[in-house]
């Protein structure tokens, strides 16, 4: 995962903070306050902001992605806490570079795009946001387990609601087809391309190949869920699989959660 996006964060700290107020901040993350003890403000021949933060800028530069994360993620909330008026401003700045601070968490858009949540359901959400957090931290196996564990909470609500069975002695891959089912996806899809007066034949293959697409994709998280303590997680491959689950994960729950596609 890239690096985080420090550099945002480091100017909206020397554009809207004071000198003392930096320091305050950073002093709640990990930083090493002691690395900053000679550096003061004086009135004159003291030390600068720029000075002050790029201090810090070498610390985190030496931190490894976790901990430089957990580092922003702090800055941010206590700026917040300072001027919760900046909440647009860091928002703007970050996405910008691709990122988002979200519930005192970075998370790269790319990863997953918060502004999805409301089309999510509600039970599921904190487990995928936990999947998101994970991927960035390169916790592959963790990514997996919480990308799965959303689309589990959200198909052993439907497998009650609609009386399907026992959800705890069903396959991941089968809760998730017969989830979709019991909801009639595909069904209702294909009556919405008939009335756009797609050919029938198109509509029939068409669904057809969708409706395997979430089966096969279901398919594939769950084998990776069974045997993700078996393989190397820092292959390439694998890693782009994580990330593919979790997009599938929240494209799943999207499709559940509206009813329709």
């Amino acid at each position: 995962m890239e690096r985080i996006p420090w550099g945002p964060i480091r100017s909206t700290l020397f554009s809207k903070f004071s000198f003392g107020d930096i320091k305050d901040i950073v002093g709640y993350s990990g930083i090493n306050m002691t690395h900053l003890a000679g550096l003061e403000q004086m009135s004159s021949g003291g030390a600068t902001k720029s000075q002050l933060l790029s201090a810090i800028d070498h610390q985190i530069g030496m931190m490894p992605p976790k901990e430089a994360a957990k580092v922003a993620a702090i800055c941010c909330e206590e700026m917040l806490r300072r001027n919760e008026r900046l909440v647009e401003e860091l928002d703007r700045v970050l996405r910008r570079v691709g990122w988002q601070f979200y519930e005192n968490q970075l998370i790269p858009i790319e990863v997953f795009d918060v502004n999805e949540i409301s089309d999510l359901p509600r039970e599921a959400t904190e487990d995928l946001l936990k999947s998101a957090i994970r991927l960035r931290d390169g916790d592959l196996d963790g990514a997996l387990s919480s990308a799965c564990a959303a689309l589990d909470s959200t198909t052993t609500s439907i497998y009650l609601k609609f009386n399907i069975g026992d959800p705890g002695k069903a396959s991941f891959q089968e809760k998730v087809r017969k989830s979709l089912d019991a909801l009639m996806i595909i069904d209702k899809l294909n009556q919405e391309l008939e009335a756009l007066n797609w050919n029938e034949a198109t509509v029939k293959t068409f669904c057809q190949n969708l409706n395997g697409a979430f089966n096969q994709a279901a398919y594939v998280m769950q084998q990776l869920r069974s045997n993700m303590g078996d393989v190397h997680g820092t292959r390439p491959v694998i890693a782009a699989l994580v990330y593919d689950s979790l997009k599938w994960s929240a494209l799943l729950l999207r499709v559940l959660n509206n009813r329709v596609i």
